[in-house]
Parts: structure tokens; sequence; C-alpha cells
């Protein structure tokens, strides 16, 4: 399972012109889910996503997670996370999961992230999306799964 994630100052995900979904202060996660992904994958990123010291303190370091900052999540699954570009100009995605097992892993790791007590915002899953956020720092970054 990849994770992008992005400090945000504000996002939103809308379908067609309608805004679905957004946030003031937090995190933008972008989740891709892979073929062999499991429930232990899930709680790896739930537990590991909402403790990274990444929001300043007063000294300007990055000393406090999004729990510190009581902060919103934005979840948006993108099984593009998962395109492979070795070969030729268009990505293969074989790499990513079917629709019906991501669907289930990107619903259980929205649960689990708000069962941590996080307000969690959503985009709709399988739709096409336009996601709009102003990245603070900027901070991005990557968490796999498979590379703890």
């Amino acid at each position: 399972m990849r994770a992008v994630i992005q400090r945000a100052v504000n996002a939103s995900v809308e379908v067609e012109t309608e805004v679905i979904g957004q946030i003031d202060e937090g995190l933008v996660v972008l989740l891709g889910v892979t073929h062999d992904d499991t429930e232990e994958d899930v709680r790896y990123l739930v537990k590991k996503i909402p403790h990274l010291r990444i929001f300043e303190d007063r000294d300007g370091k990055m000393n406090h997670s999004l729990l510190d900052i009581n902060g919103g999540l934005l979840s948006i699954s993108q099984f593009t996370l998962y395109g492979d570009t070795r070969k030729g100009r268009r990505p293969n995605f074989m790499g990513a999961a079917k629709s019906e097992q991501a669907d289930k892993l990107y619903e259980r790791f929205n649960e689990l992230l708000r069962q941590e007590g996080l307000d969690v915002e959503t985009g709709a899953f399988g739709e096409m999306m336009n996601v709009q956020l102003t990245n603070s720092g900027p901070v991005t970054l990557i968490i796999d799964s498979k590379e703890k």
C-alpha cells in the first residue's frame, strides 16, 4: 500500500462540480492499493500517518503531528500510484489492486483513521475527481507499507 502525504493549509475534492470533501489545516493522503495488500498494511499506515511529526512548533521545527494540531485529513483513493512507466510511454496499471479489493481496504483505512479520533473527509472511490490543495512547506512524503 502506498501513501503520498501532503501537508496542507487547506484542501478540497470535487466530483463534477460538487465539493464532496474539504479540510482546513491538515494532511491530504493519496492512497494506492496493490494486489497483496491486507489489513496489516492498512494498520501500518494508520499507526504511522497521524503521528508523523511534520507540523511546525513555535520555533519552526517539525515537532507536531496531525493529532497534536487537531488537523483534518482528506483521503483520496489513487490507483495510479501503482502505475509502471518502465516500458513505453503509456503507464501500465497492472500493479493496482482490483476495484473490489482496493475499495474495501480504502474504506477500512478511513474507518481506522476515524477511530483514532481524526476528522476524515474523502473523495469518491472510482470517480474522476478534482483535488485542490495549498501545500504547506511544501511538505510531501511517500510511505510504502512494503518498505517498513
